[in-house]
């Protein structure tokens, strides 16, 4: 969240069908809209004789046809999950157990996440046959997929680089459609600014979201994104020194006017976010639900 999402029209993309994105990519789409996922959750099936899985999606029955139907009765190495929100990791048991392929990329993850997004609680049933730390690879023929540590949206976040084609799939750290929700505790501004800052140094030429179109200015968008949270974080300040001790949901109001209000309160998430930042700093101090400045 943060700069928030365009008008949502969930039959932007149609579900369930095999979208080639570039000789080793292609794209399904779950039928899992919503005003947090935009078009639903895009799982990535990449290679050519054999094949891996990026984020299988939503356990949807018609989903994991249509993934049935992409893989086309090629061998697959891999179901990689990059983090364990429920619109991501549910299906990887489901099309192991159809395909006998492994369950690899990030650690197990479950806590009680008191935000407001149905769709990011996390999947309790996620149990990883490999877990792969940061430089650590899988390969098919014709195909790399590295692991990339991006914490920030979750702890466990990965993205993956595929090697081949100066590729990037990232997750939910970097949208194709709006800003990631940052939702304490599990979520880190700190640390996924730190992560930001990471892509941003790295020479990938496409980025191929979870949610939204491919991003094929990576940096740009980067590091106007880190810009934005910048931005964000000084309106948080300007806000405290003009008003003195306020409650979240009042700078909300003055700070994403316009905005669906359904979203509000996951904005409220990441502007949290900001202020646990902002007080491990020693700019802000929090007196109960109230913050003021130091």
């Amino acid at each position: 969240m943060g700069r928030m999402a365009p008008p949502f029209d969930p039959a932007d993309l149609p579900t369930g069908v095999q979208m080639p994105l570039s000789p080793l990519v292609a794209r399904v789409l779950a039928p899992n809209p919503s005003p947090f996922t935009f078009s639903g959750t895009q799982t990535y099936v990449v290679g050519t004789t054999d094949v891996a899985v990026i984020d299988p999606g939503p356990d949807a029955p018609d989903h994991l046809a249509a993934l049935t139907a992409a893989i086309a009765g090629r061998p697959v190495v891999a179901i990689l999950c990059t983090h364990t929100h429920r619109d991501h990791s549910p299906a990887a048991r489901p099309l192991s157990d159809a395909t006998g392929a492994p369950v690899i990329g990030c650690a197990p993850l479950t806590l009680e996440d008191d935000g407001p997004r149905a769709d990011a609680a996390f999947d309790a049933a996620y149990r990883p046959d490999r877990v792969l730390a940061d430089g650590e690879q899988v390969a098919g023929t014709g195909w790399t997929l590295e692991a990339v540590a991006t914490p920030g949206h979750t702890s466990n976040h990965l993205c993956f680089a595929l090697a081949e084609e100066a590729a990037l799939f990232t997750g939910d750290h970097v949208m194709g459609w709006s800003t990631s929700v940052i939702s304490p505790p599990d979520g880190d501004m700190a640390a996924y600014m730190r992560s930001m800052q990471r892509l941003l140094e790295r020479e990938d030429v496409i980025y191929y979201p979870a949610h939204g179109d491919p991003i094929d200015n990576p940096q740009r968008l980067v590091r106007g994104m880190m810009g934005h949270r910048k931005q964000r974080e000084g309106q948080i300040l300007r806000f405290l020194e003009r008003n003195g001790d306020s409650l979240i949901p009042d700078m909300v109001l003055e700070m994403y006017k316009g905005v669906d209000p359904r979203l509000h309160p996951a904005a409220g998430r990441s502007v949290l976010a900001h202020l646990i930042d902002l007080d491990q700093r020693g700019l802000v101090t929090a007196m109960e639900d109230r913050w003021q400045m130091r």
